[in-house]
């Protein structure tokens, strides 16, 4: 198969977001597909583009990466910016991935990967352009999920948003849930449930490893002998850190020297929450900068004792965030405030410890557990790894990920050869 895949926020293993498309699109490479990328080229560190040029194209381990002039790579950048504003970028990055995508050889299928939700309107074009199957993956439920975090409040864009993604749904000859609770999502638009498959995030099990050395990192962050529990993705309105300083505040209370809180990342709010640990003088948070590569972020997380997974406090939950995943491979036990499939998986695992997400005093409370308990941390982290190699290894993913667009491609020929 020619895979025409859109994603706007892609990046390989040298990038410093997800990698779940890089890691796809590199099997399906391995397995003789080729594979087209369509990415936004601003704001990209790694397959920029000048804005007075329409594109620029790389090759990237047999990846064809087509690198366009128009909305943002870096998803940290969104969250610095106005609701308004993510969505001009986001529209303007649909519409230069449809004029781009037309004038590239004619895809088998077109894969688009959601968020943010535009590019299905993207996928759908081309797919309607090639009259080749259009498959969209869901990464989050939108509006639902802004809804839901506080972050999307105005009744006619929330409106909007809603019959984009029905029509998005719709058109798609198959849809890919990144979580049963978006499948269930999915299916309450009227979608049939044969239309839509589950395939979660993926652990990185060849760059997240118990035995990586993470001592250099634990080192230059000042950690000492104290146990550290790291945070590493964006740091924006539904990622509600300010419960991690809330929790770090009380554990300053209760004299927990002993005890570190790691937020590594960007993004709009962490200059908040660095005053905010500023005001309560906490000496139990650390700052750490992006980095240059996924690799040293798996350094920090190798130099940490445990993984948080923290989310803004929300009425219907339904994320599947790398980050957690990535946790799991590293080995250490996770501790989240996530409900639903998340929290129940983490702790019928016995991998870590759900906590409530409107309560910082539990996430303080089990921090002191684990400090205080170091077989409970290595029974959960091996634990975590077993789990992550057991229903999480790319690898089974990605293949299943074959099967959807294989079979897309498949009904199509088949209903065009019957007329």
């Amino acid at each position: 198969m020619h895979i025409l895949y859109i994603h706007q926020y892609f990046a390989s293993r040298q990038g410093r977001t997800g990698t779940r498309s890089y890691e796809f699109a590199r099997y399906l490479v391995n397995r003789g597909h080729r594979v087209t990328m369509l990415t936004s080229g601003l704001a990209n560190a790694e397959f920029p583009v000048a804005p007075e040029q329409a594109y620029t194209e790389r090759e990237v381990d047999g990846i064809r990466v087509v690198s366009i002039a128009a909305g943002y790579n870096d998803p940290n950048l969104g969250t610095g910016l106005r609701g308004w504003q993510r969505m001009l970028k986001f529209q303007e990055f649909a519409r230069g991935a449809c004029r781009v995508g037309k004038n590239l050889a004619r895809p088998d299928v077109v894969f688009a990967t959601h968020t943010p939700l535009t590019v299905g309107l993207a996928g759908a074009s081309l797919g309607r352009h090639f009259d080749v199957p259009f498959v969209f993956e869901v990464r989050d439920l939108w509006p639902q999920a802004l809804v839901n975090v506080g972050a999307l409040k105005n009744p006619l864009a929330i409106r909007w948003l809603d019959r984009m993604a029905r029509r998005i749904y719709r058109q798609a000859d198959h849809v890919v849930a990144l979580s049963p609770g978006m499948q269930e999502g999915i299916v309450r638009t009227g979608v049939a449930p044969k239309k839509v498959t589950v395939i979660p995030n993926a652990s990185d099990l060849d760059l997240f490893r118990p035995e990586l050395d993470g001592s250099a990192a634990r080192q230059r962050l000042g950690l000492g002998s104290r146990l550290a529990a790291v945070y590493f993705g964006a740091m924006g309105l539904a990622n509600g850190l300010d419960y991690v300083i809330e929790a770090a505040r009380i554990l300053a209370e209760r004299q927990r020297d002993d005890i570190v809180l790691v937020l590594h990342g960007g993004g709009g709010k962490r200059a908040e929450l660095e005053a905010l640990a500023g005001q309560y003088k906490l000496r139990n948070v650390v700052f750490s900068d992006l980095v240059a590569d996924k690799e040293e972020v798996a350094r920090i997380v190798a130099g940490c004792d445990a993984c948080l997974t923290i989310y803004r406090a929300a009425k219907e939950q339904t994320w599947s965030p790398n980050k957690l995943f990535d946790a799991l491979a590293a080995g250490r036990p996770v501790l989240i405030n996530v409900d639903g499939w998340l929290g129940s998986l983490v702790e019928d695992n016995r991998c870590g410890r759900a906590v409530a997400a409107d309560r910082p005093e539990a996430l303080a409370g089990a921090l002191e557990e684990l400090a205080d308990n170091r077989v409970l941390r290595q029974e959960m982290g091996h634990n975590a790894r077993a789990l992550a190699e057991r229903q999480f290894d790319r690898r089974l993913l990605a293949a299943r990920l074959e099967d959807v667009l294989s079979r897309a491609t498949e009904s199509v020929c088949t209903a065009h050869s019957a007329t």
